[in-house]
């Protein structure tokens, strides 16, 4: 059984003054697989103040040094790229498929943020007066289960590249991932202080970091409440927010769309990490004469998904990450069916043969009015709605109809009308004709899906701060 006893903090692991025990549970199996001591509000503070020392000096260093940190944190994540996929079906139940893509993209985060750092300018001519942009302070890092290493050095290399310090608390479902992680970012040897990671629950040390003056920005991805909760005490302190949280995104299948293309991708995207993804598109919104076409086409593709052990090749669905989001979506799952909507594949229970674990079947359901609560509400699981429309219009109404605004998707067979329809999407994020990924691009959403982006030039400059140096 394994044992995290340590938080990094000023360049050292060390013993946390935290005392609470967190049990780590395998999702396959729903057995104890190990234990974490989670930090306390003492650790947090002792996170910052190696922080806040540490910015001192790091605020000042040059790009050619910011790029060399980057450089060395990528070195070190990527020899050890096996061990991180590994960790991450193993902790999570992402398939193995998902954990490699989701893995790759961990290490290519580095490259973009070098990229970006390298065509930056820091200081520029605006009418009679001088810019500066200027790191902003000791950044709050908060980061979810779902893809816990990503998010965290995706937020990290903006961070560094912006000459900013870290806290990072990570969620505690992710101790093993997030050692792992840790013993990277040692390796690569910044200076002390520069990056602490504090194990610890949300209510204790995400609250201390939320509220301590001394940070000066968070980087926040996760729910929508608790990002709302986040941004009121964020506003005590007049703290910088970034905020990356929910989404119910639309896949609008347009009129001329090849279906026996679309909807099969379709069916496999709603699905993608398990379900449990914020940009999954689980709107799958369809041609009203031609739904009866497209349910057909969906009930093939789903007899094709294969929920199972993720660490097999084969598996496109593993379990969800705990016994509580099982239970989670087994409502939701029972709410679709009282709500009137047709479930065409799934339902509630367990795929048989799966029951020690925290499966859910592949679940459609159709005929779904975009009122109901599971076209309006994240579901975060195997759970794909399909929702007819009469015209165009309709499409473009029912997919703005919705509290998020993160991601959206169109297939359509004239990339010309694609463009046209992604023009009147409220969303970040919209994808044409399948799904990709531009880690050079902004990443963040319209309305509750979020403030800010992530990525690029909007990413890094959400870590500065513009001084105007007039005369």
């Amino acid at each position: 059984m394994k044992r995290i006893a340590h938080v990094y903090i000023n360049g050292a692991f060390v013993a946390p003054h935290g005392t609470e025990i967190f049990t780590l549970i395998n999702p396959v199996t729903n057995q104890k697989t190990g234990e974490v001591v989670l930090g306390d509000e003492t650790d947090a503070r002792a996170a910052i103040a190696a922080a806040k020392q540490a910015f001192k000096t790091f605020s000042a260093t040059t790009r050619e040094e910011r790029i060399a940190y980057l450089q060395a944190l990528k070195q070190a994540v990527s020899k050890r790229e096996k061990e991180l996929v590994d960790v991450m079906v193993a902790e999570y139940g992402g398939t193995l498929q998902f954990c490699r893509m989701s893995v790759q993209y961990t290490i290519s985060n580095f490259d973009a943020m070098i990229n970006t750092l390298q065509q930056f300018g820091f200081e520029r001519t605006m009418g009679q007066s001088v810019v500066r942009l200027e790191p902003v302070g000791v950044a709050g890092i908060i980061t979810p289960w779902n893809a816990s290493n990503g998010f965290i050095c995706s937020k990290l290399a903006t961070a560094i590249a912006a000459g900013c310090t870290v806290v990072i608390k990570p969620s505690e479902l992710s101790a093993a991932q997030t050692e792992l992680i840790t013993e990277c970012f040692h390796e690569a040897g910044l200076p002390k202080g520069v990056i602490n990671i504090v194990n610890g629950l949300g209510s204790v040390v995400g609250a201390e970091i939320t509220r301590h003056p001394d940070i000066a920005k968070i980087s926040f991805t996760g729910s929508t409440l608790v990002g709302k909760t986040i941004a009121r005490a964020a506003v005590d302190t007049m703290k910088r927010v970034t905020l990356e949280l929910g989404g119910k995104s639309p896949n609008i299948i347009l009129a001329d769309a090849d279906l026996q293309q679309a909807i099969p991708m379709a069916v496999s995207g709603a699905y993608m990490n398990n379900g449990q993804a914020c940009i999954a598109p689980t709107r799958l919104l369809v041609p009203e004469n031609k739904l009866e076409e497209v349910n057909a086409l969906a009930k093939a593709a789903v007899q094709e998904v294969i929920v199972g052990d993720p660490a097999d090749e084969r598996t496109n669905v593993g379990p969800m990450v705990s016994q509580k989001q099982y239970e989670r979506v087994q409502q939701y799952i029972s709410t679709g069916v009282e709500e009137g909507a047709t479930l065409l594949a799934g339902g509630t229970g367990k795929p048989e043969g799966l029951e020690a674990g925290n499966f859910v079947k592949a679940t459609i359901f159709t005929n779904v009015r975009n009122d109901m609560r599971i076209a309006q509400e994240e579901i975060f699981g195997p759970v794909l709605s399909i929702i007819p429309y009469k015209t165009e219009e309709e499409a473009i109404a029912i997919a703005n109809d919705t509290t998020y605004g993160l991601a959206a998707y169109i297939s359509s067979g004239s990339e010309e009308r694609a463009r046209q329809v992604a023009a009147r999407i409220d969303a970040g994020r919209i994808c044409i004709n399948g799904f990709s990924h531009d880690p050079q691009a902004p990443f963040g959403g319209f309305k509750q899906s979020g403030i800010g982006r992530e990525y690029g030039v909007y990413g890094l400059e959400a870590y500065l701060e513009p001084k105007a140096i007039l005369g």
